[in-house]
């Protein structure tokens, strides 16, 4: 070997790693959100942070540290279910809203697990995709929407002119559902027969709630699925960041409009 050669390989050992810090930072964000973020979000909250760096070198880094997202999506379908009695598609796909309380979206989606079904029926303010309040059960009987409109209802505020939006699914037709909205001045709105496309936000959320928890963990019992449950929505809501809502999360958003206003 030669002497410069020697050198450069003993100067090379010698220097520190200057992405150090940044390894530190990357592995600790994505040990936090268990895996379920990918460079391109992790760029995001290390952006938000006040970080200078890109998505390029976030990629690098992580492709370095063998890292990688081990979320995999998969499309959630829903059941249509027989149409009876139906509110008109008031919302038409605009998903948008200006304000909390004013456009919220539900549905019902079931789960397998150890041989039972459960049912899971939560309401998702399209302001800031925030889950409102959500109940689940054994059987998807009136009680699991009728206690989801209670809970719901509390978070409702004076003057709040509120649209809740559902698929024709029999819960939503149930004359009771259906009085109980207008009796607190809730306009009802359903989407068209089998367009799941009408309720895209609440059927996107069902699909990453699963791919995020359902299909990556595992369970030892029903009572262990529905305390990560619990602890899943509440990290949905509090530290799952979005572009959209300028890489903040749901509550974070909502928080910081309701101080600006």
């Amino acid at each position: 070997m030669s002497r410069s050669t020697y050198y450069f390989l003993v100067q090379t050992w010698e220097q520190t790693d200057p992405d150090r810090k940044w390894k530190r930072r990357i592995q600790f964000i994505y040990r936090k959100h268990k895996g379920r973020f990918g460079y391109r979000r992790i760029t995001d909250v290390l952006q938000a942070k006040g970080h200078k760096i890109n998505k390029k070198k976030v990629y690098r880094i992580m492709r370095d540290l063998g890292l990688q997202c081990i979320v995999r999506m998969k499309k959630y379908k829903s059941y249509t279910g027989e149409v009876g009695k139906a509110a008109p598609n008031i919302l038409n796909r605009n998903f948008k809203a200006d304000r909390p309380n004013q456009k919220w979206v539900t549905d019902v989606t079931e789960f397998k697990l150890f041989g039972q079904k459960l049912y899971l029926s939560p309401i998702l303010d399209l302001f800031n995709g925030e889950i409102i309040t959500y109940t689940l059960q054994s059987r998807p009987t009136f009680d699991l929407v009728e206690t989801m409109l209670t809970q719901g209802f509390e978070r409702i505020s004076e003057g709040d002119d509120l649209l809740l939006h559902s698929d024709q699914g029999w819960h939503y037709r149930m004359p009771k559902y259906q009085r109980t909205l207008k009796e607190n001045n809730i306009t009802q709105s359903m989407s068209r027969k089998g367009n799941c496309y009408d309720n895209a936000v609440m059927e996107n959320f069902f699909g990453i709630m699963k791919s995020e928890l359902l299909y990556l963990q595992e369970f030892d019992s029903i009572d262990h699925f529905k305390d990560e449950l619990e602890e899943y929505i509440h990290y949905y809501n509090h530290l799952r960041i979005k572009s959209r809502l300028k890489r903040k999360s749901p509550v974070a958003y909502r928080a910081s409009f309701e101080q600006a206003a």
